[in-house]
């Protein structure tokens, strides 16, 4: 019987150019609960921007919104040391370099306030925006990161240090602070 390989993923760049395998494990770990929480969050509300509105009540979508954020805020908050860990780790190998991935498409760039009227959610439509965008960048970023790992051409070192830079700016800054306004 033939086995089969895996395919290299986000995960096994970010091991392959650690400092430390330690905080290279600790990193993919958190990551990985980050983009899990994260696509939850964004596609709760995509389900809603397609119109089907479930929980199928208002109190219920109130709800699971909060909830939503609240568990991608508690993997931010606990991606916060690791990657802090990795990039100061990573940080005396690499010169400076430029971020692998791209800024957000106009994919990310959505209204939803009407979605949010419609479903009878009363949260800032401001803030799941910003929210929604940087979650959808992430998740965009890891995606091709495992792209470029499973044609065999990861971003060098220095890139990776730029990106997940960039991604820590983001994600760990207004992100976060709107996340924790969604949570409340």
């Amino acid at each position: 019987m033939e086995q089969v390989t895996p395919q290299p993923s986000w995960a096994d760049v970010i091991e392959e150019c650690a400092a430390e395998r330690g905080t290279a494990l600790g990193l993919v770990r958190q990551l990985r609960a980050c983009e899990i929480a994260s696509l939850a969050f964004c596609r709760l509300l995509e389900r809603w921007a397609r119109g089907d509105a479930q929980p199928p009540t208002a109190g219920g979508r109130q709800a699971a919104i909060r909830r939503a954020a609240e568990r991608v805020e508690t993997a931010l908050t606990g991606l916060e040391e690791p990657l802090r860990r990795y990039l100061l780790e990573l940080e005396a190998e690499v010169l400076e370099g430029r971020s692998w991935y791209g800024g957000p498409g106009r994919a990310e760039l959505l209204d939803w306030e009407p979605v949010l009227r419609r479903a009878g959610v009363r949260v800032s439509a401001d803030r799941v925006a910003q929210a929604y965008l940087e979650l959808a960048v992430l998740v965009r970023a890891l995606e091709g990161l495992t792209a470029a790992a499973r044609i065999d051409a990861p971003p060098r070192r220095e890139s990776l240090w730029a990106g997940l830079f960039d991604l820590r700016e983001n994600l760990l800054g207004r992100a976060l602070e709107d996340l924790r306004a969604l949570a409340a």
